[in-house]
């Protein structure tokens, strides 16, 4: 039923997308906020408690009412539960206005429109880009919030879905990637800022949940694009990027379209609170890049857009298409 369950929250997704603000986002953070305020006293072991209530009470909530669902009003709700929690947690239309518009701009030849966007999406100064990296900073951008809004909640939905935990997966994956994200920028907010205790556990235990997701990602993206010239990129290239998890997505796809990536750095602009973008989840782990080298291919420029899209859309038929043939051939099992 995990088949059945996300193609329909994907298919709702692109009809109704999801308000930017909405009450569950607004919890989320309300809870957050909350757990970080009163559990966060500076120690180790507090950060832990801290990330355990922001990340597990949610998750196990979530569970526990598919549990309730299935043993008491039965299966076709308990995947109604999944397609509603797919649909808050799942979805290209979380992000993808901010792509298009750029690359609208791009194409139109309006380069300063181009910059604002993408500093006003990022949190960023890009007034000085040139348009190569201006879409090289699109690119890498879109193709890591590609990841955690779909592939890596795909990736965690199913796995926990098959051993009977329900849409738990997908909860437990997107509030550890926006826990960590947000008590990171947390920092410069004019609330109450993040110890460095409970940043510390919560970008830990990030980096252990990404790291199987980011691989998935980065083969299907050598899968459906260039095989052997994304592996490549993706043993000689990953380590050119700060995160890990994030380099081997971003050197696969490089590969996998044959485009640089990496390399300049965009300076974060001081804000006196990040709720937006902690809101939108769209961001790289620390809004930053080091300058730590380039991948080869050729020079980022507009075609290379719409070659990342296809690539991404791509991975997502084939992902469903082995999800279709999982389910089929477990029902005739």
């Amino acid at each position: 039923m995990s088949f059945f369950a996300i193609l329909c929250a994907l298919l709702i997704e692109q009809v109704r997308p999801l308000a930017s603000h909405n009450p569950v986002y607004g919890g989320v953070l309300v809870w957050t906020r909350w757990t970080s305020r009163n559990f966060d006293a500076g120690k180790p072991h507090h950060g832990w408690v801290a990330w355990g209530l922001a990340v597990l009470m949610p998750t196990l909530m979530t569970l526990g009412i598919h549990l309730l669902l299935v043993f008491t009003l039965g299966l076709p709700f308990a995947v109604l539960w999944s397609v509603a929690v797919l649909y808050v947690t799942l979805g290209f239309r979380q992000f993808s206005h901010h792509f298009t518009d750029i690359r609208d701009a791009l194409d139109e030849g309006d380069e300063p429109l181009a910059r604002s966007l993408l500093a006003h999406w990022q949190g960023v100064d890009a007034a000085e880009l040139p348009r190569s990296e201006i879409v090289r900073h699109v690119i890498e951008h879109s193709v890591i919030a590609a990841h955690r809004h779909v592939f890596g909640v795909l990736a965690w939905f199913s796995v926990l879905a098959a051993l009977g935990l329900g849409p738990a997966g997908a909860v437990f994956y997107r509030m550890s990637e926006f826990v960590s994200r947000y008590w990171h920028h947390k920092n410069g907010a004019a609330v109450q800022p993040s110890s460095v205790s409970v940043q510390r556990a919560a970008e830990s235990a990030w980096h252990a949940i990404d790291w199987l997701p980011a691989r998935i990602t980065a083969l299907g993206f050598a899968v459906v694009g260039s095989f052997e010239e994304a592996i490549d990129c993706w043993r000689n290239d990953a380590r050119r990027f700060p995160s890990e998890n994030d380099g081997v997505i971003l050197a696969a796809t490089s590969g996998a379209v044959n485009v640089r990536l990496g390399g300049g750095a965009l300076s974060p602009i001081p804000a006196t609170d990040p709720l937006p973008r902690a809101q939108a989840g769209d961001s790289m782990a620390d809004g930053r890049r080091l300058d730590s080298g380039s991948t080869p291919g050729r020079e980022p420029e507009p075609g290379h857009l719409r070659s990342v899209v296809g690539l991404v859309w791509r991975s997502v038929v084939m992902w469903m298409v082995l999800l279709a043939l999982l389910t089929l051939a477990r029902l005739l099992g």
